[in-house]
């Protein structure tokens, strides 16, 4: 652990994962309030008002990262980052005093904008402040720890909390969250942001994430591995409640354990991947973790359909093998999106990948829903395993085996006087990624 620590020496990243994490922090102990909150309103709709706040999220999510990540280059970044904190705070400050069920939604939306614009920008802010891939990978590592740790500690925080106070001090908690957060974020100088060479307008500027995503086959490959992610965390997410509680009829102890193993394994693999990827390249990793996803989901449904007894100790097994591989995927990504761009196109790609990402789970969150509601979850492992595995065929298929970042290319639509070509050849190589100059991968040359 001391060798990942190592890079909070660096004054501007400690700052910026201390406001992470104080900010996740604040997200967990909303999303316990905003459930207190629907019940309150809505009572037994409760549940469809969730889920209406979920699908709100997930629009929110995939509609305007890409749009704002293709003007994040254009905006000073520290100003914009804090702006976004303000507003999910002003928001948080907002909600307690909410009484139509219509309000909810449009407080959510502008919610998830908020954090739509904000996190992809964070994230691509990293990758300047730590320009080493080393210490990169390693800063990755501490994001995901962050995020398993905040999934397991903000509920017990919440219930704790909730037996001196009201829920509805628990969305001050978010505020103060989301202001220290900004804080955070003033109290340092983030490298400046280099200026992108497109001069394109709306529509160039809003698609040129998407369009370096989808023309870059290891991103291809990422796609793909997104889906592997989405349709194995999707059966967990979804369906860990209804095979605890439902299925095996015990307690909501139980499915906190569950949960936990989850959890533990992610944050098991998190802690062990900076020294992996240091050894072995990030394709054989993220291909290795999805078929251990599928792998996982294969064997738990055959104990399913065998009638076993033994399925509670095979759901806590599952749920942390399926951890493991989950972060295998998850963790590297940033490493893939951080040598895909020029730095001034990193926001656009970074909006990308949050947004794709999440159309991913907007597929897998309803697919798990309606067919462990529908079909039964025996059925539902068994389609969800089919997903995953389509998902680490595809990557594999989609991201070569040979991907290299040093490429031959060639220029026959630049002049010879151009200043591209000043120091080569037509014929040359170079770290080669999707900009306005390359705008199509090569083939072979």
């Amino acid at each position: 652990m001391g060798y990942m620590l190592a890079v909070l020496a660096n004054r501007t990243y400690r700052h910026l994962f201390a406001a992470q994490v104080i900010a996740l922090i604040g997200t967990g102990l909303m999303t316990v309030a905003l459930g207190l909150l629907a019940f309150q309103i809505a009572g037994d709709r409760a549940g469809a008002v969730l889920g209406t706040a979920l699908a709100i999220k997930m629009v929110a999510y995939v509609g305007v990262a890409p749009i704002v990540g293709g003007f994040a280059n254009r905006l000073p970044r520290r100003a914009f980052l804090v702006a976004m904190d303000v507003l999910r705070a002003s928001v948080a400050l907002a909600l307690p005093f909410v009484d139509q069920i219509w309000q909810v939604y449009v407080l959510i939306f502008v919610l998830q904008s908020a954090s739509a614009a904000f996190t992809p920008t964070f994230q691509a802010s990293i990758p300047d402040v730590l320009p080493d891939e080393r210490d990169y990978t390693r800063a990755l590592s501490l994001s995901r720890l962050a995020y398993d740790l905040e999934s397991l500690l903000s509920p017990m925080l919440a219930a704790a909390l909730l037996t001196f106070i009201s829920f509805h001090w628990l969305f001050a908690g978010t505020v103060v969250g989301f202001f220290i957060s900004a804080s955070l974020v003033l109290s340092v100088g983030l490298p400046p942001l280099a200026r992108s060479e497109s001069t394109g307008g709306i529509y160039e500027n809003t698609t040129r994430g998407i369009r370096i995503y989808l023309a870059t086959p290891r991103l291809r490959g990422l796609l793909a591995l997104n889906l592997s992610v989405a349709a194995a965390g999707a059966m967990v997410i979804v369906n860990t409640v209804p095979l605890v509680r439902g299925l095996l009829g015990r307690g909501d102890s139980e499915v906190a354990v569950a949960l936990a193993c989850f959890g533990g394994g992610s944050m098991l693999a998190a802690l062990g991947l900076p020294r992996i990827l240091d050894r072995l390249p990030d394709r054989r990793v993220m291909l290795t973790g999805a078929a251990f996803l599928s792998a996982t989901l294969l064997v738990f449904a055959a104990v399913m359909w065998s009638g076993s007894s033994a399925i509670w100790p095979a759901v806590m097994g599952a749920w942390f093998l399926l951890g493991l591989g989950y972060s295998a995927v998850l963790t590297p990504s940033g490493r893939l999106l951080r040598r895909s761009a020029q730095p001034a196109d990193r926001p656009s790609l970074f909006a990308a990948q949050f947004a794709l990402s999440h159309a991913c789970w907007l597929i897998t969150y309803p697919l798990a829903g309606w067919l462990g509601t529908f079909a039964g979850l025996p059925t539902t492992v068994v389609v969800l395993c089919l997903v995953t595995a389509l998902g680490a065929v595809g990557a594999a298929m989609l991201w070569p085996a040979t991907d290299s970042e040093v490429i031959v290319h060639e220029h026959p639509d630049l002049a010879g006087h151009h200043p591209h070509l000043r120091d080569h050849r037509d014929r040359h190589a170079h770290a080669f990624v999707i900009d306005e100059l390359h705008p199509r991968w090569p083939t072979a040359v």
